[in-house]
């Protein structure tokens, strides 16, 4: 009887330390998992992000580190409006485009964190500037500074008609290159809001 009892005691022992194993096992699995089958950043192809939920490549990476830029020169450019413009639609208007940029500036600084891609300093223009259509030069931004009234109003909707263009020119680069379904996502609300607020800011200027 008692040679029984330690016989099965042990069976016992032996299946409980087997199905730790596996339970052990199987939790690796279940965290290694999300990152599978992505690339590293920096490499050129496509790469896992923090969370290893999406994958992203180099056309991703250059949409947002030349859109950060080119979105800080239209929140720059908006917020002269409030004590320069005389048009109170060019107002509403300068506003709106401050509330959308600024949001989806912070949104494409923290991809390129996640990323482990470098984050444009502002103030600072990267060394790919060139290849920002639409970007308004030194010159262009002081001579908008110094305007008022009509006059301001007048260069604030033809400047931000250009800029917006180049944005969009941007946006359907990355719909046609980027691999990120968030990063497309934006290009595509991008491209769509601003050929709305072109065509806005052109009805404004055929009332001048």
């Amino acid at each position: 009887m008692t040679t029984r009892t330690l016989a099965r005691r042990a069976v016992l022992a032996g299946v409980a330390v087997t199905t730790a194993l596996a339970l052990a096992a199987c939790g690796g699995d279940d965290h290694s998992s999300p990152g599978a089958g992505h690339g590293t950043p920096g490499t050129g192809g496509p790469a896992a992000t923090a969370t290893g939920a999406a994958a992203f490549g180099d056309a991703d990476a250059m949409f947002a580190q030349m859109m950060i830029p080119h979105h800080r020169q239209a929140v720059e450019m908006a917020d002269l409006a409030p004590t320069r413009a005389a048009d109170p639609e060019v107002k509403r208007l300068a506003a709106e485009i401050k509330a959308a940029q600024a949001p989806e500036i912070a949104t494409m600084s923290g991809w390129l964190a996640a990323w482990g891609r470098p984050v444009p300093s502002p103030g600072g223009m990267p060394h790919m500037d060139h290849g920002m259509p639409g970007m308004m030069s030194d010159a262009d931004m002081t001579k908008l500074a110094a305007a008022t009234g009509r006059e301001f109003d007048r260069q604030f909707l033809t400047m931000m008609i250009a800029h917006h263009e180049g944005a969009i020119t941007m946006a359907r680069d990355e719909l046609a290159r980027g691999v990120n379904a968030e990063a497309k996502a934006l290009a595509q609300q991008i491209a769509s809001t601003q050929q709305a607020e072109i065509d806005t800011m052109r009805k404004i200027l055929g009332r001048f």
